[in-house]
């Protein structure tokens, strides 16, 4: 096949200073990790009656150090990578260096607001959980530190934007490269998402902690929580639909189906942003025809993943066959497996399989009646946000952590049993969460210090959960020994490029194809679609009713 017609910046190296602030971008989000997965093994002995947490340094409650998992793992972390991944991708694709500035205020921004989040939540004054949804309230200091975390992105966003229009009318008439164009379309997708979380936290939230507001207004504050909440998933999310798209298919020797339908695919990820309400199917003030159509978006925004399932595994039997795999599934086996970027990667992709499947579960609204608020909603997103996300963080820190050092990945045959470990982990733990759920086992639940007999259901899903957590937990900690060594006593070696993907499909020069990158269209579009879905509701529902006063339960 011929090679796709579109910009190549070949050889192109980040100014150090530049490569220096990506890399420590990326290692503050890994050390967020390590604390909550820290504070995660708590929780998942939990489910199991053992009580660990008092063991825990500066942890008063299990709530406590459920906020510090959530923020941290859900927050933090992935802010983190995708601040540094994301500018490394845009960067190398357009051949042009950032905007140190821009790097380096985005970087203070996220290091100070996790500092602050932190100091809140490991003080006690934070104890709000991932959703801090009022009336429960949090230090002004938890507040402030969310917004600059949010702030943070918004540099790297801005940054993004102008490296794009400076290589625009640098290559008139060209296609904006592939790679470049799924990563600045996530940060698109999730400037617009993110209005929501600022709206609240800064017009609502913060002046409230600092006494300036009588009051909160919990069902308003919610949905604009939400407005972000659910998108976040897919900030989570795209940038490893950027490796999986831009860089698996090269790393297992296959190509990309299609330049045009991976565009298509990351453009309906931004236009079917307003799905939040769905997380909001038992709340009352929301009318049931609303409800009902916030049902049909999220049974939409499947089908962008659906193409990606087919677009991926599509590269990977190439790379399959192409290593000597035959019949229908022999390919599978003949992928590179031996690679523990690919292996934990591939393992991310069969974990969130199933965790779509889950997901289609709760976002159906009469399913949603049964299992709202229970712990089969923490297996689904163990196999999403804790496999499918964080995996492939692993998975894409085994060649990105010896690119920024330039040296060579300690322990690959560890890094390979890591995966699995972590693998195996996931899906004990999920499956014992699920069961739980249909028996109705609450989620958010200290289930170790309950006064009242057990239901044998509920017992067997805290075995499971409990071994499964604790697997999870040593294939973290696995991870972080290879990437501590790789770091402080790594061989010195010159490591090849980021891995990028070609297409079988070359990009069309003329037709439809070259309006997906009218970018500015596009979110005009997406735009629109959210003032449909929320603008009634939020108008509705302005000037804020503020009665509702401030309590901290834990």
């Amino acid at each position: 096949m011929s090679a796709p017609i579109v910009y190549r910046s070949e050889g192109f190296e980040l100014p150090g200073v530049q490569r220096n602030l990506i890399r420590w971008t990326i290692y503050l989000g890994f050390a967020a990790l390590a604390v909550g997965v820290v504070n995660g093994l708590d929780q998942a002995l939990s489910y199991a009656g053992i009580n660990i947490f008092r063991f825990y340094p500066e942890m008063r409650t299990y709530y406590q150090g459920l906020t510090v998992h959530g923020v941290f793992n859900a927050i933090v972390l992935t802010f983190a990578f995708g601040n540094g991944f994301i500018s490394l991708t845009t960067a190398r694709a357009l051949g042009r260096a950032l905007s140190t500035p821009i790097q380096v205020a985005a970087f203070a921004a996220i290091a100070v607001g996790t500092v602050l989040a932190a100091f809140a939540m490991f003080t006690g004054e934070a104890t709000v959980l991932y959703t801090f949804y009022p009336p429960l309230e949090a230090s002004w200091t938890f507040y402030l530190g969310l917004a600059l975390i949010v702030i943070s992105t918004w540099l790297v966003s801005a940054d993004l934007f102008l490296s794009l229009a400076r290589w625009r009318r640098e290559h008139p008439g060209e296609r904006i490269p592939l790679l470049a164009y799924m990563s600045v379309v996530t940060y698109l997708m999730w400037d617009l998402a993110s209005l929501g979380i600022a709206a609240e936290v800064v017009l609502l939230l913060l002046p409230w902690s600092l006494g300036l507001l009588p009051g909160s207004d919990p069902m308003l504050s919610r949905t604009l929580f939400w407005l972000t909440g659910h998108p976040i998933v897919y900030f989570w999310l795209l940038p490893v639909y950027v490796s999986w798209y831009g860089m698996i298919p090269r790393q297992v020797g296959g190509k990309l189906f299609s330049d045009s339908v991976t565009r298509i695919a990351f453009l309906a990820f931004l236009l079917l942003i307003p799905v939040g309400f769905h997380h909001q199917f038992l709340d009352p003030g929301i009318s049931p025809t609303l409800k009902y159509f916030i049902a049909v978006l999220t049974f939409a925004i499947f089908f962008p993943s659906l193409m990606t399932a087919f677009a991926v595994m599509y590269a990977l039997e190439i790379g399959g066959r192409s290593h000597g795999g035959k019949g229908l599934i022999g390919w599978f086996f003949r992928i590179p497996w031996r690679d523990p970027s690919v292996s934990a990667q591939v393992l991310a992709m069969l974990a969130f399989m199933l965790g779509g499947i889950s997901g289609l579960m709760n976002a159906s609204y009469s399913m949603n009646m049964m299992i709202h608020n229970t712990t089969f909603v923490s297996g689904h997103f163990h196999l999403t946000v804790a496999t499918a996300v964080t995996l492939s963080y692993m998975g894409i820190a085994y060649w990105l952590v010896p690119y920024l050092e330039q040296k060579e990945l300690w322990g690959r045959t560890l890094a390979r049993w890591q995966s699995w470990i972590y693998f195996v982990g996931v899906l004990i733990f999920s499956t014992g969460l699920t069961i739980g759920g249909f028996a109705g086992m609450p989620r958010r639940t200290p289930i170790a210090l309950i006064s009242y007999p057990k239901l044998p259901e509920w017992q067997l899903a805290g075995l499971l959960a409990a071994v499964g957590g604790s697997l999870m937990f040593i294939g973290a900690v696995l991870f972080f020994v290879i990437l501590a060594v790789t770091i402080l006593a790594g061989q010195h070696e010159a490591v090849a490029d980021i891995p990028l993907s070609e297409t079988v499909e070359r990009p069309t020069l003329a037709g439809w194809a070259v309006r997906l990158d009218r970018l500015g269209l596009w979110l005009g579009v997406s735009l629109v679609l959210v003032l449909i879905v929320y603008g009634s509701f939020i108008a509705h529902h302005l000037p804020p009713h503020l009665i509702s006063q401030p309590f901290k339960a834990f």
